[in-house]
């Protein structure tokens, strides 16, 4: 198998595998979103079948958006839909994100998650690096 059919495989792939964990994220929010108290291990269970696949997935498809970038322009014009699968996996990566962090909240909010595993202060301020930086450099 040539390289750009096994990298536009690989992609489809990896855009099938996003588009089960964003279903799974939005039946989620959907759930967190009623005000009775739903069973969230269902959700538990599927991220935690899902989330090593997404990683792994993410480790190629840094790989993949190198060698794309090596191909040649030719190259890269005889296989288009390669970019397109880029493009579609990258959107589809951030929208699994975004829903991710608004069910954490909507989990926080509600008092579900263990204290252990609340998220970092500074995660809520984006610019908290930069300012860290902006101190170190002055002193």
């Amino acid at each position: 198998m040539n390289l750009p059919q096994e990298i536009s495989d690989e992609l489809k792939a990896r855009l099938a595998l996003c588009h089960e964990l964003l279903q799974g994220l939005e039946r989620e929010g959907q759930a967190l979103r009623r005000p009775d108290n739903p069973s969230l291990f269902e959700f538990h269970q599927l991220r935690k079948k899902l989330l090593p696949s997404l990683s792994q997935s993410l480790d190629a498809l840094r790989r993949h958006r190198l060698k794309w970038q090596q191909f040649s322009p030719e190259e890269r014009a005889r296989h288009p839909e390669i970019g397109l699968l880029l493009r579609r996996n990258q959107d589809l990566t951030m929208k699994i994100i975004i829903l991710d962090r608004e069910n954490e909240q909507s989990l926080l909010r509600r008092g579900l998650v263990p204290a252990r595993e609340l998220p970092s202060v500074n995660r809520q301020r984006p610019h908290f690096v930069a300012e860290l930086y902006r101190r170190q450099s002055v002193a």
